[in-house]
């Protein structure tokens, strides 16, 4: 077999998927057995559930690094959603993988993220230590397998086997699992069927995982320039971005107006990141040589990556935009007030359960101790920042501006 069977020989647009490619066909089903949908793959069906749950649309009003009122043209975690899902399609394609499976993780990956992004998540950890923590991974994996509830059969979602893997382990195998908290949301099925968290996950779920880092370290750098907390001079100096800026600026785009300069920066950033990911994925297919999703996950090793060139100036990248723009002064003061928010509103609900909203609140009748900090962390990560913000003022006299 030869390289151009692993997809050197792609043309753009062109899709063959290849012999490891995770296949519909041959899906490990359903947790809750199903008719087949009689015009889309497993993969579509559960695409669109996911496009379509509750969960999904909450993700406009969630902050990716600006809380929604901070201006109406930063990212949010629905946009950064939408962002991640474009990549990993392309990236999927080129790779002749399911395009369906990648954009399905994609689109699911952050829906357990609570609001304010990591300042909420840090808040709900706190909140939840001594009730076994609160993981944003994990609770992503809880809400489509058990937290939405609309479908007349089951809770939940219902998303294939392989779906749901590579939500579990897109970040790698779970190690150590008696302490994951993703381990103990994912045993969850082990009466139906292991999610397998010793093993790779399939190489859709890795291109997700890359996808989603190409996403942010593109993206926060652009909403880091516009908000003004970092300024195109300093680029230059940093990690990855630093040589883009120099090569668009040998071309004249710096004198452009300051918009357009940005864009075709971080636009080189993406182009960059994804032909690396392709072209190194490629090789390491290619030596590989899997003849099935299954060879994927027992390889040993990240068959979907960066050279390790890239992938050391992408983690450079993000520490550099951890100091630079998560850590910076005008952001930390909003995420301070954030984490304020979260926590007083974990330990109203826990303290007042009858405060909460709705099935909620019947939900908590008879709970303590650690069942009851569970549903109320359930309850507070579901919700938006809108959401948050109104129901602390609600049930406090004072709020902070988060400004």
């Amino acid at each position: 077999m030869g390289l151009e069977d692993y997809g050197s020989g792609l043309k753009p647009g062109e899709r063959a998927p290849g012999r490891y490619a995770a296949s519909a066909i041959a899906s490990r089903g359903r947790e809750s057995a199903e008719p087949d949908c009689p015009t889309r793959s497993p993969y579509q069906r559960d695409r669109d559930r996911i496009i379509h749950s509750a969960p999904f649309r909450r993700l406009l009003h969630k902050t990716q690094v600006f809380v929604f009122h901070e201006g109406d043209h930063y990212r949010t975690r629905l946009t950064h959603t939408l962002e991640v899902a474009q990549i990993a399609r392309t990236i999927a394609r080129q790779l002749r993988l399911d395009e369906d499976l990648a954009e399905a993780l994609a689109l699911a990956h952050d829906l357990g993220h609570s609001p304010f992004g990591h300042a909420g998540e840090r808040a709900l950890a706190k909140a939840m230590a001594e009730f076994g923590g609160f993981d944003h991974n994990a609770q992503s994996l809880k809400v489509v397998m058990r937290l939405e509830r609309k479908y007349r059969g089951f809770d939940g979602m219902n998303l294939t086997w392989e779906t749901l893997e590579g939500l579990a382990k897109h970040n790698g195998p779970v190690v150590n699992s008696e302490n994951s908290a993703v381990a103990k949301v994912a045993n969850l099925l082990n009466h139906w069927q292991s999610l397998e968290l010793e093993h790779y996950a399939s190489a859709e779920a890795q291109v997700a995982a890359l996808a989603d880092d190409i996403a942010y370290v593109s993206h926060d750098t652009d909403d880091g320039l516009r908000a003004g907390l970092l300024s195109l001079g300093e680029l230059k100096k940093a990690p990855l971005a630093g040589v883009l800026t120099e090569r668009v600026s040998e071309y004249g785009d710096l004198g452009l107006e300051p918009s357009r300069a940005i864009y075709e920066i971080t636009r080189a950033m993406i182009t960059a990141m994804v032909s690396d990911c392709v072209a190194e994925s490629r090789r390491r297919l290619a030596d590989l040589a899997p003849n099935s999703p299954n060879d994927i996950r027992a390889a040993g090793g990240e068959t979907i990556a960066f050279s390790d060139q890239l992938g050391s100036e992408i983690r450079a990248l993000k520490g550099y935009l951890f100091e630079r723009v998560y850590r910076h002064e005008r952001v930390m003061k909003v995420m301070v007030e954030a984490e304020q928010v979260v926590g007083d509103l974990f330990q109203r609900y826990l303290a007042e359960p009858e405060l909460l909203h709705n099935a909620w609140r019947k939900s908590a009748q008879g709970r303590q101790g650690r069942r009851l900090a569970r549903l109320v962390a359930d309850f507070v990560a579901g919700m938006t920042d809108r959401m948050a913000i109104d129901e602390h003022r609600r049930l406090f006299d004072a709020s902070p501006e988060l400004r």
